[in-house]
């Protein structure tokens, strides 16, 4: 009996073994499952799968050392494999580096460069609508499914996106904008870039994540700087101290990445247009002043200049910060 149950036990599968077995055995069926699933999600909101191997997969991706397996896009694919500069930055940005951002992503698609970006509120997304009031290509990379718009405020932004360029994530259809998800976007978004530039990062900003990455990838990393008080700036500074191309103009983005911009058309702009105010030529770009020194600056009345500070700000050339000052936008 005892020979018996030893032999019983040696060749029958406990409960447990036998568990295990079906649980290893039904991993590939799970899978199928799941990839057919995010297919028709896929499929559903009119998302295109780019897998790792095939011909229309971005070139800049494939040679990561841990790229996407899948590309789930909205739009044009086309436009994630065409050079590229990435700008990033603070979602609470400043008026001034929202500015900034907007104009870097204008002349960047001005270039013939497509622009890359998170959608993000701020940076991100004002580096977006720079690119398409020029009337070039942006994409945007998520850190949720290409199907869903975070933040929601941007739906209209995401559409017009969608329109002119490319959304993409590596993310499956219908998954949540989850706080681990971003920094694994952000190898994307660098990744897809000849060069990242980054606008108002602080410390403690994930736009270093994505710089990080691009040192990593070997791209280069430009950074803008800004007034040293609020802390506001801290990270780009951290960064051009550690060697990254300080950005002044769009000329400094161009020169890193060796970028020829095609041949200017010339367009005939009223002499107007390029008239600014005696205010406005006592206030440095992006430089925050109270109205009691515009008032010491200009010798003019409080009353005065809080009428053309209004003027100006329904202009959108001037913007109002939190306080109370005042700052000139480019």
């Amino acid at each position: 009996m005892a020979g018996a149950w030893l032999c019983s036990s040696r060749h029958t599968p406990s409960a447990v073994a036998r568990q295990r077995w079906a649980s290893a055995s039904s991993k590939p069926r799970r899978t199928r499952l799941a990839a057919a699933s995010a297919l028709a999600a896929g499929a559903a909101a009119n998302l295109t799968p780019i897998p790792w191997g095939v011909a229309t997969y971005p070139d800049l991706l494939r040679h990561l050392p841990d790229p996407p397996f899948v590309l789930w896009v909205k739009g044009d694919a086309e436009w994630l494999a065409q050079p590229a500069v990435a700008i990033v930055g603070s979602r609470a940005a400043t008026p001034a580096s929202v500015s900034v951002a907007r104009t870097l992503g204008r002349a960047l698609a001005e270039a013939g460069l497509v622009v890359v970006s998170g959608m993000a509120r701020g940076v991100d997304g004002a580096a977006h609508e720079g690119a398409l009031e020029a009337g070039g290509r942006t994409v945007a990379i998520l850190g949720c499914g290409a199907d869903r718009t975070y933040p929601s405020e941007h739906g209209a932004l995401a559409r017009r996106i969608a329109d002119a360029g490319a959304i993409a994530s590596e993310l499956p259809p219908g998954r949540l904008p989850l706080p681990h998800h971003f920094p694994l976007r952000n190898r994307i978004i660098s990744g897809l870039a000849l060069g990242v530039v980054v606008v108002e990062a602080s410390m403690q900003s994930g736009s270093l994540i994505t710089a990080r990455a691009a040192l990593e990838q070997g791209r280069a990393v430009l950074a803008v700087p800004g007034g040293v008080m609020s802390g506001r700036h801290q990270g780009c500074h951290a960064l051009i101290k550690d060697g990254a191309r300080l950005v002044e103009t769009v000329g400094d983005v161009l020169e890193e990445i060796g970028w020829q911009r095609p041949p200017a058309v010339q367009h005939a702009l009223p002499s107007k247009s390029l008239q600014i105010s005696e205010l406005e030529g006592t206030m440095a770009v992006g430089e925050p002043y109270s109205v009691d020194e515009l008032a010491a600056r200009t010798s003019r009345t409080t009353p005065e200049l809080l009428t053309e500070l209004s003027a100006l700000e329904l202009a959108g050339r001037i913007a109002r910060l939190p306080g109370g000052s005042y700052v000139r936008l480019d």
